[in-house]
């Protein structure tokens, strides 16, 4: 038994490889979620991470809107109809999980792209120096794992900029406006990123949302991601190692057949192994155990049945936290349906089934 590390230790041994005190424990819980968790006893304005133990991460993102004006078109108890920087009318429920409803679009062809690509030059006015200055210090003496955040690529493209369908008739009749729109987020984010590091606010990984893949099928070929994403990823992953952090990719649904291409560029971490879709975590530990890291993998779909939930984590934990290189959270985020005494429940046992 090896003596209590920080959160920052725990991270640096597993993306190392090897072994620490426990593994990495951590989550997302939808806004559904933590009203249940409230009414459940969780006192309000008390975050969820320091109520249950979690291991403390931190974020710095930046701004790489087109800044669009952003405003509230309909508003009652239960939804909020409302503009993005980005251009998007969306719905989002005040009381339920989930991604938003997209409604609309600002960004629909290479003309309207070349209009918002004009308002998307770097400034300091999209870094948040003010948090940085009042944060940064206090996240570095608490141990913090600070994730340095990245925005760009196909799931970024269709969900939160174009539109699903728009983008994925654009991967075979106009797959280079596709790629510009990859290319001129990735490299905004990394010049303001480049801009945050000098003035001294390191971070220890960068970590992006990139879903390619659903219920056991992908939105897209190998081919075709090699021909029109990889590139970028691959760019995002040789800046970070330059800069001596590491490349987190967060990818949704069933995404088997890129996982050597992702791990060939240099990707240090994926997560977040959704087993609905068809991700198998124990059999990616047993392939690409040695040069990857496995974030997640814990079935959602059985959080809300104690017993069910137990008996999958004893079958997968012992196996993907051997040698380090795993991080513990669901395979997706956590839902209302999970109680607070559940939730409690999971994470001791993670602690304890990820004891070294």
């Amino acid at each position: 038994m090896q003596e209590t590390m920080t959160s920052r230790e725990r991270f640096a041994r597993m993306f190392a490889h090897q072994e620490a005190d426990r593994i990495p424990v951590i989550d997302e819980p939808w806004s559904a979620t933590i009203e249940r968790w409230q009414r459940e006893g969780m006192p309000a304005g008390v975050d969820f991470r320091d109520f249950f133990g979690l291991d403390k991460t931190a974020h710095i993102g930046v701004d790489l809107s087109p800044r669009y004006p952003v405003q509230v078109i309909e508003e009652t108890d239960e939804y909020r109809i409302h503009t993005s920087a980005y251009g998007v009318t969306m719905k989002d429920w005040k009381h339920a999980g989930g991604v938003p409803e997209f409604l609309d679009f600002t960004i629909k062809d290479p003309e309207s792209w070349a209009e918002a690509k004009a308002r998307m030059t770097p400034s300091d006015d999209r870094i948040p120096w003010d948090d940085l200055k009042a944060n940064y210090r206090r996240w570095r003496e608490e141990g913090r794992w600070i994730v340095g955040g990245l925005w760009f690529g196909f799931d970024i493209t269709h969900s939160w900029t174009v539109g699903t369908e728009r983008v994925l008739l654009a991967i075979v009749e106009q797959p280079e406006w596709l790629m510009d729109i990859f290319s001129h987020f990735l490299e905004l984010n990394l010049t303001l990123l480049d801009r945050v590091w000098e003035a001294g606010y390191t971070f220890d990984s960068v970590m992006w949302p990139d879903d390619m893949g659903f219920k056991h099928n992908q939105f897209f070929s190998v081919r075709t991601y090699r021909t029109i994403l990889k590139p970028f990823h691959k760019r995002a992953v040789e800046w970070a190692h330059a800069k001596g952090v590491k490349a987190h990719l967060h990818s949704c649904g069933d995404i088997n057949p890129f996982v050597p291409e992702l791990v060939e560029i240099g990707i240090d971490a994926l997560n977040p192994l959704e087993v609905k879709a068809g991700m198998d975590p124990v059999q990616l530990k047993q392939t690409y155990g040695d040069r990857l890291v496995l974030h997640g993998g814990i079935n959602a779909v059985l959080w809300d049945d104690l017993d069910a939930i137990e008996a999958e984590m004893r079958r997968v934990i012992p196996i993907v936290k051997q040698n380090g290189g795993y991080i513990f959270s669901s395979d997706h985020s956590v839902p209302s349906s999970v109680s607070l005494e559940g939730f409690r429940r999971i994470v001791n046992l993670a602690k304890e089934l990820g004891s070294y």
